[in-house]
């Protein structure tokens, strides 16, 4: 494939992605400012600029290994993964399910190490680019967990679905 259409196609897919998953989140929800939050949480701002440098490293990534004759099943890894990054918003912030969330961010975390297992031999350096995304969702994962630790269960507070 030639560059300019694999950027184009990689740059478009993950673009879509990050509006998909922006579109699913709501921090200023009445249910999620009630959660019970862990202290080591990073701040708001600290998302958006993270996941920015995350989206444009996950695009360059994608087109340097769709340039460098990524395989069909490589494509699917690719597109399975943008389903999963944008869908974690959706079940935590809109469906209000931050159990499912932890199993959905942990899916996202092995697919995300098994993109860059899959890139590295096409492309060094897009395989080592997609290394801070998974070092990101598997922290993610991890606080994803504590918030549903945290928020379930007797004697926590709980969160109250719905509102």
């Amino acid at each position: 494939m030639h560059r300019t259409p694999a950027y184009l196609t990689a740059v478009t897919t993950v673009g879509v992605t990050a509006l998909a998953g922006s579109a699913g989140t709501d921090v200023n929800s009445r249910w999620y400012r009630r959660l019970d939050k862990p202290p080591w949480q990073p701040p708001g701002p600290v998302f958006g600029t993270v996941w920015t440098v995350l989206y444009a490293l996950l695009a360059m990534a994608g087109g340097r290994a769709l340039s460098h004759g990524a395989s069909r099943r490589h494509v699917q890894a690719f597109g399975l993964n943008l389903v999963l990054n944008a869908g974690w918003s959706w079940v935590f912030f809109r469906a209000h399910r931050p159990v499912l969330a932890v199993v959905e961010s942990a899916a996202l975390t092995v697919s995300t190490v098994d993109l860059a297992r899959r890139t590295w031999p096409l492309d060094r350096v897009a395989g080592v680019s997609l290394l801070p995304y998974a070092a990101w969702v598997t922290g993610a994962t991890v606080l994803s967990g504590d918030l549903a630790r945290r928020n379930s269960g007797s004697g926590r507070r709980r969160a109250v679905p719905g509102t």
